[in-house]
């Protein structure tokens, strides 16, 4: 396959060819998934309530409908995310609900931070992953290996293998 096919630029990774710095993404990418599960499992608990209270109060159609589908992109984005699997539409879509989050706050308090923060930084981190990808630490990053072998340099693979860096690494200091 081709090295600048679609497919490919779906799931291959910004590369940033540290790996303090890869490694620290792949956190970032977990915690926040695992963090962002409980808001579709809130919002699936009393649908009509958050229909009601949220969508309906922003005047969009269908609330009932809408609702639905932000639970489930939450619920079945946010896992996506966290294990690094089309990571950039499951980021998109969860971007997607914290904008209308932040909407929703900015409507009903104003620009008040405590109430805005966290929709806001949800959205920044999720906008992050929609531009940048999940990482070499990541399901994506092994499948644009796996679409063509040629799409990630040789360092960047070295990196996704940590046992050979290391061992590449300790070979080095001997010689």
């Amino acid at each position: 396959m081709a090295a600048n096919s679609p497919l490919v630029s779906i799931f291959k990774p910004n590369v940033n060819l540290n790996l303090v710095a890869q490694t620290t993404l792949a956190i970032v990418r977990v915690t926040v998934g695992i963090m962002m599960v409980h808001n579709g499992f809130d919002k699936l608990a009393d649908i009509e309530s958050f229909a009601n209270a949220y969508v309906a109060y922003l005047g969009l159609p269908f609330p009932i409908f809408l609702s639905y589908i932000a639970a489930y992109t939450e619920l079945i984005g946010a896992p996506l995310v966290a294990f690094g699997l089309l990571t950039r539409p499951a980021a998109l879509g969860l971007f997607g609900t914290m904008c209308v989050a932040m909407y929703h706050h900015i409507k009903v308090a104003g620009l008040s931070l405590p109430y805005l923060e966290l929709s806001a930084i949800y959205a920044s981190i999720f906008l992050f992953f929609t531009i940048n990808g999940a990482g070499l630490f990541s399901i994506d990053a092994l499948i644009t290996q796996w679409l063509n072998a040629s799409a990630l340099s040789s360092k960047a693979k070295q990196i996704m293998k940590l046992e050979k860096s290391l061992e590449a690494s300790v070979t080095e200091a001997k010689v």
